[in-house]
């Protein structure tokens, strides 16, 4: 269960992109912002999300949506998944996890009767006043991206 409101002030960060290149919540004022946070980069799941939200990215940026998918892989990791799959949106490095903890979404995660510490696959919708519009958890790969511009398109 997410500890975050619809309406809450959404938590800043300034981490780096596939490049190395800052980005701050703050500079992104304005625009809805979705930020999904998964697990791995190049990984079935994961994937299957960053083709989906790939397939789709015209459609978000006809609406000046802006996406930001967030793991806690590194810079190095990023660029090689961003070019691989040819993901047009920003990945952001949280190598020290900041925002998977900030966000709430760095969780005890069992796989295989083994306990670990992870990042959970949750979304959050960040109006243009960066407040949360929307929390999505348990997010499913498959399906996510379709709720996600319903949304927007009922939010806006």
């Amino acid at each position: 269960m997410s500890k975050f409101k619809v309406g809450a002030n959404a938590p800043q960060f300034n981490l780096p992109d596939q490049d190395g290149k800052m980005h701050a919540l703050k500079d992104y004022i304005g625009q809805w912002v979705l930020l999904y946070f998964y697990p791995k980069d190049d990984t079935p799941g994961c994937t299957t999300e960053a083709c989906s939200l790939r397939d789709n990215f015209p459609k978000f940026k006809k609406i000046k949506a802006v996406i930001f998918g967030i793991s806690t892989d590194s810079v190095k990791s990023h660029r090689k998944f961003a070019d691989k799959f040819e993901l047009p949106f920003i990945l952001l490095a949280d190598e020290n996890k900041e925002l998977v903890k900030a966000y709430d979404v760095w969780q005890k995660k069992k796989f295989m009767g083994r306990e670990y510490m992870g990042t959970m696959r949750e979304s959050f919708l960040i109006d243009p006043t960066g407040k949360i519009a929307k929390v999505y958890e348990g997010v499913k790969p498959q399906t996510h991206v379709e709720e996600v511009l319903a949304d927007l398109k009922n939010l806006q």
